[in-house]
């Protein structure tokens, strides 16, 4: 973990325009009958779940160019996810991917103990084979036309449905790359009957407490035709399967232009959105760091889930799900919570009662004006106050930087 001196340090050099940033925003805010303080206590309590596999370094089809100090397994990995939530104060729990991650259940438990982190999602990998692995997944897995191959597919799921006991986790994220890449090279309808069956059985295994979240892709592996390619099939997923399983939403896994909000407004009143895996695009699944091309977006999402925050059973998994190229993994991943908790909060400033009176009164203009006043509301006093309140750093790049995490991982990581 960064010596705390060094986020105190740097957040002495910024607290005077923090407090004048903040009373400022708190006066004009004041002025629109809105509490700081209530806003500041939201992002407080806010919380986002990272990716284990995000600390290092992705890579395109092409290439993969990693950085200093890339993390040699699991440990590392919850080393940076520890720095990460020590200076956002916004990434409380990590999300681990099997059998990436595999390891001795008690030493991860002792790992996030030292790291101050718990355990959100589990993840389970089909899509690829693994050294020793006795049947591929080159033509599928859970939907795979051999029975043996899907088997073995429902033992890895249940695999790590155990594993996540162990650790507290409480949900179970299953993405696959089955499909087609031509057409007559598979029956559209028997290879889903073939996922359900096998779904099923996962299902079976489920915990009294935990959930299923099935996860869609419109394309990527499989380029003519996928399993689970949108929010209507991974309902209907759902809908089959049972009460605990529920539909996650990635936002880089639709088609261009496709109205992700209201997607959300539809899952939340059929009871089937579990969470979702947060990040950007420009062209289709680009995993870039969230907020960075279309923060408005972001902030539409988050309206809807705020306008529907007291639907009756509702309970949200958030995680963020990215690779990340060009940049520090850390610092990219930081850069995303601090994002998504902006968008989150910039959602929670929107005027309700008047946007329902613009609604009712059929005001189309004034409608979209009042959610572009919250999302032009410049909340960064806020996120930095909840930031230094909980001994977080106000900027935490900068702290990052100024810590040398980077070049102190590096002289011990090959």
């Amino acid at each position: 973990m960064i010596n705390r001196d060094i986020i105190e340090a740097e957040n002495a050099a910024r607290q005077t325009d923090l407090s004048a940033d903040y009373d400022a925003l708190g006066a004009r805010l004041s002025r629109r009958g809105i509490d700081i303080e209530a806003l500041t206590a939201r992002a407080m309590g806010f919380g986002v779940a990272i990716p284990s596999w995000g600390t290092g370094t992705g890579g395109t089809r092409f290439a993969r160019f990693p950085g200093a100090g890339e993390p040699r397994g699991i440990m590392d990995k919850m080393d940076d996810c520890g720095v990460i939530h020590q200076l956002t104060a916004a990434t409380p729990t990590v999300s681990l991917h099997i059998p990436w991650d595999r390891t001795d259940p008690a030493l991860l438990l002792e790992k996030a103990e030292a790291t101050g982190l718990g355990f959100d999602a589990m993840n389970s990998n089909t899509f690829q084979d693994q050294p020793g692995q006795a049947h591929s997944y080159k033509f599928g897995s859970l939907s795979h036309t051999d029975a043996a191959t899907r088997a073995q597919a429902v033992d890895h799921n249940l695999d790590c449905i155990e594993i996540g006991r162990a650790l507290g986790s409480k949900a179970l994220t299953v993405w696959i790359g089955d499909g087609s890449n031509f057409p007559g090279q598979t029956s559209l309808s028997r290879q889903f009957d073939r996922y359900l069956d096998a779904m099923a059985q996962v299902y079976a295994g489920l915990p009294d407490d935990w959930r299923l979240f099935s996860e869609h892709k419109i394309y990527e592996p499989a380029f003519y035709s996928t399993v689970v390619q949108d929010w209507g099939t991974s309902l209907m997923i759902a809908q089959e399967l049972g009460p605990k399983a529920q539909c996650l939403v990635d936002l880089g896994h639709h088609a261009p232009n496709v109205n992700i909000e209201m997607i959300v407004a539809r899952l939340i009143r059929a009871g089937k959105l579990g969470g979702f895996h947060f990040n950007d695009s420009k062209y289709g699944d680009d995993d870039l760091d969230a907020g960075t091309i279309e923060p408005f977006r972001l902030f539409l999402v988050w309206n809807e889930l705020v306008e529907l925050e007291d639907t009756p059973g509702l309970n949200l998994s958030h995680m963020i799900d990215q690779s990340h190229n060009v940049t520090d993994p850390m610092e990219s991943l930081m850069i995303s919570a601090v994002e998504i908790q902006r968008a989150y909060v910039q959602a929670s400033l929107v005027d309700r009662a008047a946007l329902e009176g613009y609604r009712t009164g059929n005001d189309a203009l004034m409608a979209a004006a009042t959610l572009r006043a919250a999302f032009r509301t410049d909340v960064e006093p806020i996120l930095q106050m909840a930031r230094q309140r909980q001994g977080a750093a106000i900027d935490p790049i900068a702290a990052f930087r100024a810590s040398g995490w980077r070049a102190q991982v590096a002289a011990v990581r090959p």
